[in-house]
């Protein structure tokens, strides 16, 4: 009785590669998808979406920043405004 049969260890090593090739195959469409997506963000004018959250939090803080002066306007007015 064999313990091993040469038909399906030579399939099991052909299936092993194909699996090798495919994942290979996989990961160079990813890269070239993501190059293309990259490259037509470009020429859209696109952001990323970190770059994005990076300036709405600037933003939000000016708007603060400047609530907090218009607040400290009217005070400034009414300082003067009595002074004279």
């Amino acid at each position: 009785m064999h313990s091993q049969n040469p038909f399906l260890d030579e399939f099991a090593k052909l299936t092993q590669a194909a699996m090798g090739i495919a994942q290979t195959a996989g990961e160079e469409a990813k890269t070239a998808m993501r190059a293309q997506a990259d490259r037509l963000a470009a020429e859209f004018d696109l952001i990323r979406r970190d770059d994005f959250e990076a300036l709405k939090a600037e933003v939000a803080a000016l708007r603060e920043e400047v609530a907090t002066l218009k607040a400290k306007k009217p005070a400034a007015k009414k300082a003067a405004g009595t002074g004279e």
